[in-house]
């Protein structure tokens, strides 16, 4: 079973975009940290098998991640210490999310693309802090805890002309999870999904609202 890691904290970040470092027992942790003002809620972002701090769909993860701090919702991008190494890889997450709790952030949604899918779903059934997961263009492989994250809810999108992983494999993980599940398929989209960056964008940022419930506290807000 995979475990967080045991960390020094980084002085406390300043509000908007920063890049601070997790020294843990094992290695350095990279991440880029877009840090709102205040809120309980997160988005931890993980990346494929090659890690660093890039991202699908032309830097998704840091696109959203600044649209969502200016609602109040920080978002964590994270390298891995160790890429392609699935154990090691989640236990990073898992760090990363003790991180975001010492902030103050108890809600936290977890994002992975392709291998990092898979890291993402593993860490969610490891973790009672992680409230929703979205996998994009996932793997197979590490995903057998999948049906255990019910009743939180999961997103699975996939490219239909996925080159490095068919679209089957979201469409096996989607049978395999329990409600609330949701499936979406983007026709002529490749496994990077640059093609349907626009309509990603669209959607994830619309399940992220909802699992987040940004609309009604937008609402509570204005009353």
């Amino acid at each position: 079973m995979a475990r967080a890691l045991a960390f020094e904290a980084p002085a406390p970040p300043p509000e908007g975009v920063s890049e601070p470092a997790l020294h843990t027992e094992a290695g350095v942790i990279r991440t880029r940290l877009h840090l709102a003002s205040a809120g309980d809620a997160a988005v931890l972002w993980v990346f494929g098998s090659g890690g660093g701090l890039g991202g699908p769909a032309g830097g998704i993860y840091t696109r959203l991640g600044e649209q969502l701090r200016l609602q109040g919702v920080t978002s964590l991008e994270l390298d891995y210490r160790r890429p392609g190494a699935l154990v090691a890889c989640v236990a990073d997450v898992l760090t990363g999310i003790a991180w975001l709790q010492a902030l103050g952030r108890r809600r936290v949604v977890l994002v992975g693309h392709s291998f990092g899918a898979a890291v993402a779903i593993s860490a969610g059934v490891y973790s009672p802090h992680v409230i929703a997961v979205a996998a994009l263009s996932s793997q197979g492989e590490g995903t057998q805890g999948v049906s255990r994250l019910s009743p939180r809810p999961v997103l699975f999108a996939h490219g239909e002309a996925d080159e490095v992983l068919p679209d089957r494999f979201s469409r096996d993980l989607y049978t395999r999870a329990r409600e609330p599940k949701r499936l979406i398929l983007y026709p002529g989209c490749g496994h990077g999904l640059d093609v349907c960056r626009d309509a990603l964008d669209r959607d994830l940022t619309q399940w992220l609202g909802e699992v987040l419930a940004l609309g009604a506290r937008a609402r509570q807000a204005d009353v």
